[in-house]
C-alpha cells in the first residue's frame, strides 16, 4: 500500500472503495459506531446538543506540529467547546484527489485517530469521494461535531460585559507562521511548531471551576484581532488590550517582524479567549495555566464601557491605535 495512489476507481463505490475503507479509514478510526458500514449512526446525547461543521485545506498537508488530519479533530472539538459544550462524536468526508500517495492518506487517517481518541471522541459516520486531478488540491476533509452541554445555557460571543477580564490561554500566531514556514521552504534558529491541539478537556476543568465565563472563542483564521473584533461586535462593547501583555513567543514576532506579518492576524489552532468577570480572571488563569496547552495564558486586556465595539490596543509606548477586522489575507490555505 505504500506505494500505491489514490485512483478514480478508489472512489467508485465498488471494490477499490471497499478496500479503501477497509484498509485505511477503518484500519486506523473503526469502533462500534463506524464499523457497521451502515450509512448513518445512532448516537446518544444529553437533552441540549451543540453542533459544529467545518472543511479543512491546508498546504502543505504535513506541517511542523501536525497535519491536516489532527487539525480536523483539533478544530471540531474546539469548535463544539468553545460553545460551553463537551465534545462526544464526530463525522468527517474527505474529499480527495486522484493521484495522492495511499501512505498519505494513511497518515492523516492515523493522525486524525490519535487526536480523536486524545480528545475522547467517536468518529461514528463518514463518507469518502475521490475526484479527478486538478479538482482539489490533494486532500480536503470535512468534519462536523456533537457535544453535550456543559452549563445551563450555550456560551456566546455576546456575552461580554463591562469591567470583565479578557484572557489568552498561550502565545500567539504559532500556527500561521509554522504553517508558512513549511510552505515556503523556510527554516528559523529556533523551529516553530504549531499550537494545533484539543482544548475541550481543559474547557471542561474552567467550566467546572469558573462557570461565570462569559464568552470563550477560539481565534483561528484571521488570529487574535479579527476574533476579538467579532467579540466586540456581538457584544456591543469596546474591548481594550494591553500590547505588553500580549504573549507571543520572540522567535514568532521577530520572524514576523522580518517577513512583514503581524502575529495578532496570524491562525491559531491551539488557543482560546475566555472573558470572564474581573474578580474570577485569576482563578481561571490558574485553571488554564496548570494544563499543558495553556501554560503561557495570560490576560491581556477588559471589556470596556463604549458600546461602539471596538478593539483598542494601549501600545508598549503608551499609545492607542484601533486594531481592525483582518482585510483580505494575510497568508491563504492555512486551515
Amino acid at each position: 500500500m505504500s506505494e500505491e495512489r489514490i485512483l478514480l476507481d478508489h472512489g467508485s463505490g465498488g471494490m477499490a472503495s471497499h478496500r479503501l475503507i477497509s484498509e485505511v479509514f477503518l484500519r486506523h478510526l473503526g469502533n462500534e459506531f463506524l464499523n457497521g458500514m451502515d450509512d448513518a449512526a445512532c448516537v446518544q446525547t444529553g437533552p441540549l446538543t451543540a453542533v459544529s461543521t467545518d472543511t479543512f485545506t491546508v498546504d502543505p498537508l504535513f506541517f511542523p506540529g501536525g497535519d491536516i488530519g489532527s487539525l480536523a479533530v483539533h478544530g471540531t472539538v474546539n469548535d463544539v467547546a468553545m460553545l460551553g459544550a463537551r465534545p462526544r462524536y464526530i463525522t468527517c468526508g474527505f474529499v480527495v484527489e486522484e493521484g495522492l500517495p495511499l501512505r498519505d492518506l494513511e497518515r492523516v487517517a492515523a493522525s486524525m485517530a490519535r487526536a480523536a481518541e486524545e480528545a475522547g471522541v467517536h468518529v461514528v459516520a463518514g463518507d469518502t469521494k475521490v475526484v479527478t486531478r486538478g479538482a482539489v488540491d490533494k486532500l480536503f476533509i470535512n468534519t462536523t461535531g456533537l457535544g453535550e452541554l456543559l452549563l445551563d445555557a450555550p456560551l456566546s460571543g455576546s456575552g461580554a460585559r463591562e469591567g470583565d477580564a479578557v484572557l489568552v490561554s498561550g502565545n500567539l500566531g504559532d500556527h500561521g507562521l509554522a504553517v508558512f514556514a513549511a510552505r515556503e521552504g523556510l527554516s528559523f534558529q529556533t523551529p516553530v511548531q504549531s499550537d494545533s491541539a484539543n482544548l475541550n478537556h481543559m474547557v471542561a476543568d474552567l467550566l467546572h471551576n469558573v462557570p461565570e465565563v462569559r464568552v470563550l472563542r477560539d481565534p483561528t483564521r484571521g488570529g487574535l484581532a479579527t476574533t476579538l473584533n467579532e467579540i466586540a461586535g456581538q457584544s456591543e462593547r469596546d474591548i481594550l488590550l494591553r500590547e505588553a501583555d500580549l504573549p507571543v513567543d520572540p522567535e514568532v514576532r521577530e520572524s514576523c517582524s522580518f517577513l512583514g506579518l503581524d502575529p495578532l492576524y496570524l491562525a491559531n489552532e491551539g488557543k482560546l479567549i475566555c472573558v470572564v468577570p474581573s474578580n474570577r480572571a485569576e482563578e481561571a488563569l490558574e485553571v488554564l495555566t496548570r494544563h499543558g496547552v495553556g501554560e503561557n495564558a495570560a490576560c491581556i486586556g477588559e471589556v470596556g464601557g463604549s458600546s461602539r465595539g471596538r478593539v483598542i490596543l494601549e501600545t508598549g509606548i503608551g499609545g492607542r491605535r484601533l486594531l481592525q477586522m483582518l482585510e483580505g489575507e494575510q497568508l491563504p490555505r492555512i486551515c
